[in-house]
Formats: structure tokens, sequence, C-alpha cells
């Protein structure tokens, strides 16, 4: 895996879906097209996505995601043994009802349009999770290419559901396995194509620091018995060591939010990532890929003094907001992360996807390809100053 040269410009994952995509993954849900005919459909659209990024100026880039329903709930269309529900339909298992309601209000989330991938029988793959989506970009592109993948703890909490998933698996921890196997492949197949960047995706880490009074968001798929915040962390970073463990010559990053679902910011989680600065010391992984785009991220001092952290990849736009970040702020933020990470360790990225569900993207394809543009003018002029 070589060096990229310094403050390299990419993207977290998932592009705004075209209208008309979104029409042909609802006929795909509904059994009306096949998973290959929807991807013919997909194609254009993926097609679409890198032209955004490549005319913006980004070095390592994505397929925006194009052929998912959302960044964790595709992998139905790749395993058996996953059923797709809606956080409506999670609600049949929900022992406390009225309060998962008021969850739900409080967090802005649109219960019939994001949707979980459950376990409901033993997990076989029938089909590659994204080895198509690589082999087409290659295809079309000749700039690196980043391969998002949801991480195993994320896949594991989101698709165990009791007593559902106990029909196929008697705990979570017998599920993760399938998924770490799964994973592991996966990357192997990625790496072996020609990726340059896979990204395991583990928004929910935030959400077990600063979650309150549930162990699971909407995103988890329902909410069921407080879990002690330090057993989880620790459950997370055997999962994802153990997807990583002995894989090399390709870049595998973990990336880390506070959920991107809506632009109501009072209702995303808030809180730094010093309480999980220990756990990323421990994650034998080459890069973070953290937001720090919003205020409710908190400070880059949480680094100060902190070793292990082999790279960061720095969110410096927000997707959900219009405002196009100025140039100057985007330097200004970096030169904080160089008080920490040498400029060839910091990735410019913004906070988080600009489309993460496909019925509900955070923003429209112009802003966001305008505040990549911006991102790629902040790197340039900062590599004047530092080199590279």
């Amino acid at each position: 895996m070589a060096g990229e040269g310094v403050f390299t410009t990419t993207v977290v994952g998932s592009w705004p879906r075209p209208s008309w995509l979104i029409a042909e993954l609802r006929r795909k849900n509904r059994g009306e097209i096949t998973y290959e005919q929807f991807s013919e459909v997909a194609d254009e659209a993926v097609l679409l996505a890198v032209k955004y990024q490549e005319d913006a100026g980004v070095e390592v880039l994505s397929d925006g995601e194009q052929r998912r329903d959302n960044f964790y709930s595709f992998v139905a269309d790749k395993l058996e043994g996953i059923k797709l529900m809606t956080v409506a339909e999670v609600m049949d298992f929900v022992k406390d009802k009225q309060r998962y309601e008021e969850l739900l209000r409080r967090l802005d989330v649109p219960a019939f349009a994001i949707k979980s991938p459950v376990a409901v029988a033993t997990i076989r793959k029938k089909r590659p999770i994204a080895l198509d989506e690589l082999k087409f970009l290659k295809k079309h592109t000749k700039s690196r290419i980043k391969i998002p993948l949801p991480g195993p703890y994320m896949l594991t909490r989101a698709s165990w559901i009791d007593p559902v998933s106990r029909e196929a698996y008697w705990d979570r921890e017998d599920l993760a396995k399938e998924y770490v196997k799964l994973l592991r492949e996966e990357i192997k197949a990625l790496a072996e194509a020609g990726a340059d960047f896979i990204q395991l995706d583990e928004p929910t880490l935030t959400e077990v620091v600063y979650g309150g009074e549930s162990s699971q968001t909407f995103m988890c798929a329902a909410l069921f018995s407080k879990t002690d915040p330090t057993e989880e962390l620790k459950f997370a970073t055997e999962l994802v060591n153990k997807v990583v463990q002995g894989i090399s010559g390709v870049r595998i990053g973990v990336h880390v939010c506070r959920g991107n679902w809506s632009r109501a910011e009072g209702s995303l989680l808030s809180g730094d990532y010093k309480p999980l600065i220990p756990y990323f010391q421990e994650m034998k992984i080459d890069q973070l890929v953290l937001e720090f785009a919003t205020q409710r991220a908190g400070e880059l001092k949480v680094f100060e003094g902190v070793s292990g952290i082999k790279e960061l990849g720095l969110g410096v736009v927000n997707p959900r907001t219009d405002e196009v970040e100025p140039v100057e702020q985007i330097i200004a933020k970096t030169k904080e992360a160089v008080k920490y990470f040498d400029p060839d360790k910091i990735y410019l990225n913004p906070d988080c996807g600009f489309g993460t569900f496909a019925e509900s993207p955070v923003n429209k394809p112009k802003i966001a390809y305008e505040k990549l543009v911006s991102m790629v003018r902040a790197a340039e002029q900062l590599r004047k100053e530092y080199g590279g």
C-alpha cells in the first residue's frame, strides 16, 4: 500500500440518487424487476456520480452507493437469510412501543423510508457484497477507488432482533462470526481486484457512548435492553480487528459519525471522540474517517498526546447544509489537524455521505458538488504551503 501525497481528497461514500433510479429501486424492492435489471439502470447513475466527483477534482472516489438502498441495508440484495424491514415494521418486536415512537419523532426519522437488514435465517452469500461495484468502476474511471462496506459491529447490531434472528443464530455473537467471515472474504476479493481504499462504516460507535438510555437507535433496528458501553466498544473493536487481521495491500479505514439521516442537527448525537480514542488506538486499521465539520463532533485537540493512530480522514464539509464551506475555513480546520498528524497522514473528506438513505438524501447534487470543489481547492492551496 503506497502513500498518496499530502492532503489527499476523497469522499465518504454516498451521493444523492436520481429520482428515476429511486423509482427503479422501489420496483426492485417490490419484486417487479431483478437485482440485475436494477443494476443495469444503476450503472447510469454511477457514471453520473463519478462525473461529479471527477469534475470536482476528487482523487479517491466512490460509486456514490447508487446500487444501495442505504449504506447497510443493501446487503439484503447480496445475502440470503436477510429480510429488509422498515423502521415501522420493526415496531412489532419492540416491547415499549410508545417510547420507540417518541424516539422516532425526536430523531426526525422517516419510519417508512429507512430499512434495516434483519437476519431471519442462516446467512449465505448469493452474490459478492461490493465486488460488482468495484469492477464497474474499474472500467469507467482511472481514479483511485474507495469501496465503503458496513462494518461488522454495525451489521451485527442492525440485523439481530430477538426472537426473529434466534431462529438461525442463538445470539448476536454467533451472527457476528458470520459477518466477520463474509467481510474478510469480500475485502480480500476487493484488494485482489484493485481497490485502493476499503472503508468500514461503524457510525453506531458514537451512539454507544452518547445514545442515552436506548441501547439501539433506529439504525440498529430496534430498542432493546440497555447494554454496557465499555463491553459494546470492546466487542466492536474485536470484530473490526478480526475482519482486517492479516490483510495487506489495500488501505483500510473505519468511518465513525453521529448519524446522517436528517438536516435537523438537534436530532443528531453530540459529543467528542475522547471516549472512543482508546478503542481507536486498538484498531488495526490504516485510517480513521471522522467528522469535524460539525460542532457536534467536538475539537481536534482530543488527539493531543495520542499515539497509535496512523492516518486521519478529516471531515471538512458538512453534507447536511446548503452553505458551501469557504476554502479559507477548510484550510483553517486542516491546519488544526496538522498539529496532531503529519500532512501526508491527513485526507480531506466530507463528514459523511450526501445521500445516505436513498429515499431521504441530506443534500442535492449541485450543492454536494460545490462542497467538493471547495474541499479540493483548499487541498491545492495547502499543498503549496506544505509541499506535496
